[in-house]
């Protein structure tokens, strides 16, 4: 019989579900168990033979075109390993650098001659690369990496050359013990015949790293970042060039080419155009990123939310029995709302996991869309990680003193994941990324208007052009007709209100950092007038961030094909869009969108939404779907949970 919970997790798993449950099942092999294994030689090496048995299950094959040896299916790529982070973040990173960031870069900036000489192999793992872009002084300025690729016709190769400490490839996944071969972004420079050296941006080129013997090639010098914060599994290094040299024929050459005699094409005439084109069909892992970190995230509290239902603490008054923590509203403060936002997060991902599938599968990507895609990807990655290392952190605190212990897998799982907010994009940076995107859609409406005309339309700025739904239009619109909006508490509840203060904060924000940034601009620079408005242009990004993901849990309950798993999901998105009020209710009351008293009512109806959902704790947290092989937590009974191969006295070493 299909429970009320198989309801909750087939809708939340989305488009993709059977993809999530054949990986669940693969993950709950005993192979790949949760552990705790700060010996990095070890916990690499776990991570390493895993990944075998994943490419032995053609796990790495829907990320590739079925012309190159895959089945051309995205969406269960990235889903494939996203789900991976339920077991070890480390082999999730391994398995995102292996064959969605390096093979993504072969399989999307190369053409036939790569395609066949490298895709099969990376796929079966015959080929281990790394994702070389990340620099000593540049990471999210991709723009101004300084690794240089000069071409010497003579030779009829590129010479490859790290001319300053700060161009050294930093943090680079793979790249200190089992990479043999990296993707390397440089600027290309070239010359033709009687001209001058001129740069051409960055390009990625094939660099090969290592020999059959694992030795770095000549003039190539990596070394081991050793230990890190988290990720044990993972091998990350550096690397330097010291006019290394490879054929001309190791440029990644989709996007631009070089011929024999140095001269340089590009269908993309503009630089900029080109270089953010190259960089656009590398999205698949900023993707996959923020999934696998809300993935984590759920983990976490559903162990938390567990332990939870079944740790006591002080007995009532005229009671022997002590109270089960979870009967506390200020526990369950702690921990619906963040399991609420699990929710809608993942509502989100599913519908932006959808639309990358949907462009990458076609031959002639819509533009407009394609850079929606880019924005909508940079802030929901930045939503899903900061999200994770909240939650991870709020279940570690809920679980007191049992949570840090490593057999309980929490603090692995904070560990692993606090970089997530900085690798695939600087959250902060990506959010701004999402604001300049709103911005340009906004000059867009305001483009040849006069003075007088600009005037008129900042003060009456209803947001028609910046709303852009997502598959929730026809649902949305709905709910906006028919809302409720009125000063009864009851209101709160109205689906149609919360929507309509999600907008109205938009909208608002939106509309007066363009004139922040209008007036300032007459005054002094572009950058001047940016950098005094950066905090308000931060908050109108994640307004939007907020709105999205609102509408993506609205379109996620319609999916919904139960009554009782629809009324549960109901209630999650009130806890959902109330919490996210109550966070920014400083911002309201200041505007004027909520009275004092009205603002007293968002907590109460979070407290009546705590409790309503009390009686349904386990029910939210089995709908994430986790294996009970994967929880991993010896405080909830799990046999060997948190088990390390090393012994106590023997330390970890790199």
């Amino acid at each position: 019989m299909t429970t009320t919970t198989d309801h909750l997790r087939n809708t939340l798993d989305g488009r993709w579900r059977d993809v999530k449950n054949e990986a669940r099942a693969q993950l709950a092999r005993e192979e790949f168990r949760p552990h705790y294994t700060p010996n990095t030689a070890i916990a690499r090496s776990k991570a390493f033979e895993q990944m075998k048995i994943l490419a032995q299950h053609g796990a790495a094959q829907d990320g590739f075109k079925k012309e190159h040896g895959g089945t051309g299916d995205v969406g269960a790529a990235v889903t494939m390993i996203e789900t991976l982070a339920m077991s070890d973040l480390s082999l999730m990173v391994k398995a995102g650098v292996q064959w969605g960031l390096f093979g993504g870069a072969i399989e999307n900036l190369g053409t036939e001659r790569h395609h066949d000489a490298y895709v099969r192999p990376l796929i079966d793992l015959e080929l281990l690369g790394c994702f070389a872009m990340t620099e000593t002084g540049h990471g999210s300025d991709v723009q101004a990496l300084e690794t240089t690729a000069t071409f010497d016709p003579a030779t009829d190769e590129f010479v490859v050359h790290s001319p300053t400490p700060s161009s050294r490839k930093d943090y680079i996944g793979g790249a200190a013990e089992t990479a043999t071969v990296a993707a390397v972004f440089a600027q290309l420079i070239t010359a033709g015949a009687g001209e001058e050296p001129e740069g051409h941006g960055v390009h990625c080129l094939f660099v090969p790293l290592r020999d059959e013997n694992g030795d770095d090639l000549p003039g190539v010098t990596t070394s081991d970042c050793q230990y890190k914060g988290g990720l044990p599994g993972v091998d990350n290094g550096r690397i330097m060039f010291d006019q290394v040299r490879i054929p001309r024929e190791n440029l990644l050459n989709k996007y631009a080419d070089v011929a024999p005699d140095g001269t340089y094409t590009s269908p993309i005439e503009n630089p900029s155009r080109r270089f953010f084109t190259m960089l656009g069909t590398l999205i698949r892992g900023r993707v996959t990123v923020g999934g696998s970190a809300a993935a984590a995230a759920r983990v976490a509290l559903d162990i938390a939310t567990r332990y939870a239902l079944q740790r006591r603490q002080f007995s009532a008054p005229k009671s022997e029995e002590e109270v089960l923590i979870m009967d506390y509203l200020a526990h369950q403060r702690r921990l619906f709302p963040l399991i609420a936002k699990s929710y809608a997060l993942q509502f989100a991902q599913n519908e932006l996991v959808a639309k990358l599938h949907e462009l990458q599968t076609t031959d002639n990507p819509d533009a407009e869309e394609q850079r929606e895609l880019e924005s909508r990807a940079a802030g929901l990655k930045a939503a899903n990680t900061w999200h994770a290392t909240r939650a991870i952190q709020e279940a570690r605190e809920a679980c007191g003193g049992a949570g840090y212990l490593a057999e309980n897998r929490l603090i692995s799982l904070k560990a692993d994941t606090d970089v997530f907010t900085t690798f695939e994009g600087d959250n902060h940076v990506l959010t701004q990324l999402v604001a300049k995107e709103l911005l340009t859609a906004y000059a867009d409406d305001i483009k040849g208007m006069s003075p007088v005309e600009w005037v008129r339309f900042a003060a009456e700025f209803a947001g028609e052009r910046v709303i852009k739904r997502t598959a929730a239009q026809t649902i949305m619109q709905t709910i906006i007709d028919t809302r409720q909006d009125n000063e009864e508490e009851g209101s709160l509840f109205n689906r149609g209100t919360q929507v309509k203060m999600f907008e109205d904060r938009e909208d608002y924000l939106l509309a007066t950092v363009a004139r922040r940034l209008q007036s300032r601009s007459k005054e002094t620079s572009e950058f001047d007038a940016f950098n005094a408005v950066q905090d308000h242009v931060l908050h109108a990004a994640s307004a939007h961030i907020d709105r999205i993901i609102l509408e993506a849990f609205v379109a996620g309950i319609s999916s919904c094909e139960n009554d009782e798993a629809r009324e549960l999901l109901e209630q999650v998105c009130d806890l959902y869009a109330l919490s996210v009020i109550e966070e920014d209710k400083a911002w309201f009351i200041e505007h004027r969108y909520l009275s004092t008293e009205r603002s007293k009512a968002v907590t109460r109806g979070i407290n009546e939404r705590c409790r309503t959902l009390r009686p349904h704790a386990r029910t939210m947290v089995d709908g994430f779907g986790v294996p009970e092989e994967l929880l991993g937590a010896a405080m909830l009974g799990h046999p060997q949970a948190g088990s390390n191969e090393e012994s106590a006295s023997n330390p970890s070493k790199a």
